[in-house]
């Protein structure tokens, strides 16, 4: 049984960058013995396993031949003769395709370390389109701050143009594709992967209403995810399995751009109770960063001061039937002084 660091971890400490977490195969052993040394096994499809110290993740190396379409169109080879060289065949990447050993020794059967010098990202193997989630993760490495400046290598691009015209995207899992939509709005760059999406025309099915890639404007993953419906209409993540958070977040930026002053006064009122200000006055304190906002910032501003500032304790004299009249009042004489 032999164990090798490999994937992200080694390529990032190869670029000098501290790797968030650590991805490791494990060569010449079985589910058994693993389960005997302690490991807890995790895998569906094949068996990855957490190491019961650390938690981290721990494979068995294995093959991978494609047997059908989408996600589970495969079919995995782990017996206790997969070599390491086999393991990193099926990987994608030639700069993920590299293992370090015990002894800190560098396993790089695909020059990824060459790539990795000429900021190249070339795919392994003619293998690459097979799994047409490649093309969307390769977008996601570009919101890496270390990566957003590599090329593609042409025949890289071949490939990925052969996923498009596939449509094998539309058999991906949506939880698949928002698990690398989410890792992006947590980097450094997140609106470079945006910009891949549209540019590699990976649009389809799951990005239709994606033309405009600005999402970097705050730090925070909510706001960005905000700041880049705000951008394209709020038309974005119909097909995919967006958080309740983002949702709710979303909506209320889109609450927040319509007030303005000289609107009408009943719509007014329709918007103040959707954005809830004194329950979100946090996110709305965030969203208001937002340049989309600038022009109506000041309003909005003084609206939600005065709302703070009114004293609602009166409506505990008054009928729960009558409180949403009694506060009606209250918002519309606010509107009504700005």
């Amino acid at each position: 049984m032999k164990v090798y660091k490999v994937g992200g971890a080694v390529r990032d400490s190869l670029l000098g960058v501290d790797a968030s977490d650590n991805d490791w195969v494990v060569i010449g052993s079985s589910p058994e013995e693993m389960i005997s040394k302690g490991y807890k096994p995790i895998g569906k499809d094949f068996p990855v396993f957490l190491h019961p110290e650390t938690k981290e993740e721990y494979a068995l190396a294995r093959t991978e031949r494609k047997s059908g379409t989408g996600y589970h169109g495969f079919t995995f080879y782990y017996g206790k003769d997969v070599t390491i060289e086999e393991d990193l065949l099926r990987r994608d990447f030639t700069i993920n395709a590299i293992a370090q050993d015990e002894d800190g020794n560098i396993i790089d059967p695909h020059n990824g370390t060459d790539d990795l010098e000429q900021k190249i990202f070339r795919h392994v193997s003619d293998a690459f389109h097979e799994d047409p989630l490649r093309a969307i993760r390769l977008a996601r490495f570009y919101s890496y701050a270390h990566l957003s400046d590599f090329k593609i290598s042409e025949s890289t691009v071949e490939h990925v143009e052969k996923i498009v015209e596939s449509n094998e995207l539309s058999e991906l899992l949506p939880d698949r594709v928002w698990a690398e939509v989410s890792k992006s709005l947590d980097n450094k760059n997140p609106n470079k992967f945006f910009e891949k999406i549209i540019s590699l025309n990976l649009k389809s099915p799951f990005f239709e209403n994606l033309n405009s890639a600005v999402c970097d404007t705050h730090p925070n993953k909510l706001i960005r995810w905000c700041e880049l419906q705000i951008n394209n209409s709020f038309l974005l993540g119909q097909s995919l399995p967006i958080p309740k958070k983002l949702q709710h977040s979303s909506n209320c930026l889109r609450s927040l751009s319509m007030i303005s002053r000289g609107k009408d006064k009943s719509e007014l009122l329709s918007l103040i109770y959707a954005i809830d200000f004194k329950a979100n006055s946090e996110l709305i304190k965030e969203l208001k960063v937002l340049p989309n906002l600038i022009e109506s910032l000041e309003y909005i501003s003084k609206l939600e001061k005065k709302i703070n500032e009114a004293d609602f304790s009166i409506l505990a004299k008054f009928s729960k039937e009558k409180v949403k009249e009694e506060k009606d009042k209250i918002y519309k004489d606010i509107i009504s002084q700005l």
